[in-house]
């Protein structure tokens, strides 16, 4: 409940901006020359000057050669690394950030655990977050690059003036012209220049505050979380916990039938047997005694079903010993001979119970639909992900659409953000393949 109770917390301070701290320390402007305000806008504006002119020289290459390398297929290339590209200078300026304001500002990306390269790029790329990532940066190159070179430059130029007694004194005899045509003579006229820089300088600090202040605006609307991110992640984060809840009734329909129903049939098999072992013992009631022991068989077999089922449910032995030792289980009651290469510790229990359902499922299709006659299954952690392969010799051929079993298990392994892929070329082999993020 706590989980479910925080977010709209989260909403609400999303919904109201904080307002930005350096229009906020203009609104005394006096204080705002002495303080440390104008120095961190300074340094802001003018690293974002550097950067600015790098990202619009990387913009202008990828994008125009990648429209003009696109029918060769090269081009896509160079366009998707333009579009992926944002995605770092995003996270980058969300940290410079901190020059000219105080608050910060999250992440909209979806955390993806650990994935791989390429499911990393599809899920960036289907993120709006991405795109807008993408705009800033054309605004960046084209605005604000620009802008603050003009305060950068403005600055050094009022800082010229500001020295000009100490320039004129340090180059004479030799003539000093602020203006040209109009030598400095004395220092009178070199006064008057330090007056004009020094009201430069005045200048420069509330102009590269403005300019300042209006990126602050836009790092806030471009590249942080946004209402409409919040409630895809909500809705992300819903279903997860549909399908933990769904795992929870799961347990609790397999617990009720190992306490209840269970100990029924075996209960009712051992009357049944006692009612058999009396009416043996009278030679009248043969044909009863046989009806009895055809039902106490029933029972049994009705019993030995039903293990089976709260079995398949949720194994025992994988919540106590772990995946290694359910699939061990699991292999022992299959027809087809199955080698298995299990080489991982105690996982989390939703990545355990997916990887043991995806191995159930695989074994299951290999003994009814493929002729298989040998299996491997495989399994390892890597870079903080498992991955897990289930590979038969069987004719192959299988369609993953067809049924729900495999669509189910894509499902579940969506949720966790790993990946199921099926391979099963006609005549085979059919190879299952799960990589999981291990963080689950």
């Amino acid at each position: 409940m706590s989980r479910t109770s925080d977010r709209p917390t989260v909403l609400a301070e999303a919904a109201t901006e904080p307002p930005v701290a350096v229009w906020r320390a203009l609104r005394r402007p006096v204080r705002f020359l002495l303080s440390w305000w104008p120095w961190r806008c300074w340094a802001y504006l003018g690293s974002g000057c550097v950067l600015g002119y790098a990202v619009l020289l990387t913009l202008a290459v990828c994008l125009g050669l990648g429209l003009l390398l696109a029918p060769a297929g090269v081009g896509l290339l160079l366009l998707t690394a333009a579009v992926a590209g944002a995605v770092p200078l995003g996270r980058l300026e969300r940290r410079r950030l901190r020059f000219a304001e105080t608050a910060r500002v999250g992440d909209p990306h979806t955390s993806l655990g650990g994935a791989g390269a390429g499911a990393w790029l599809r899920t960036r790329l289907r993120e709006r977050a991405t795109w807008r990532e993408l705009g800033y940066a054309a605004l960046l190159g084209t605005v604000f690059g620009p802008a603050g070179f003009g305060i950068i430059a403005l600055l050094a130029f009022s800082l010229i003036l500001l020295s000009t007694p100490v320039i004129v004194w340090a180059i004479a005899p030799d003539t000093v012209m602020l203006i040209p045509g109009n030598p400095v003579d004395g220092l009178p006229e070199a006064l008057g220049g330090t007056a004009v820089g020094a009201a430069g300088l005045v200048v420069t600090a509330y102009a590269g505050a403005l300019v300042a202040g209006a990126q602050v605006k836009a790092v806030r609307l471009l590249l942080g979380p946004r209402e409409d991110d919040d409630r895809v992640l909500e809705l992300t984060r819903s279903r997860v916990r549909l399908v933990d809840a769904f795992e929870a009734e799961r347990r609790r329909i397999e617990r009720d039938l190992h306490d209840g129903a269970q100990q029924q049939l075996v209960a009712l098999s051992m009357t049944l047997g006692l009612a058999e072992l009396e009416l043996r013992q009278v030679p009248q009631a043969a044909g009863g005694a046989a009806l009895v022991g055809r039902a106490r068989a029933e029972a049994k077999r009705a019993l030995a079903q039903l293990r089976d089922l709260v079995r398949g449910i949720h194994p025992q032995v994988l919540t106590d010993h772990g995946l290694a030792a359910a699939v061990a289980e699991l292999v022992e009651r299959h027809p087809v001979p199955v080698q298995v290469d299990l080489d991982v510790p105690r996982l989390p229990e939703p990545v355990e119970i997916a990887a043991y359902f995806t191995v159930t499922e695989a074994l299951t299709n290999a003994a009814k639909h493929s002729g298989a006659t040998r299996i491997e299954v495989t399994g390892r952690v890597e870079r903080g992900r498992l991955a897990l392969t289930v590979t038969d010799d069987g004719r192959g051929g299988a369609d993953p659409g067809a049924g729900a079993g495999l669509a189910g298990l894509a499902d579940r392994v969506a949720m966790l953000e790993g990946r199921l892929v099926v391979s099963s070329p006609v005549g085979g082999p059919t190879e299952l393949r799960v990589v999981v993020p291990c963080s689950g």
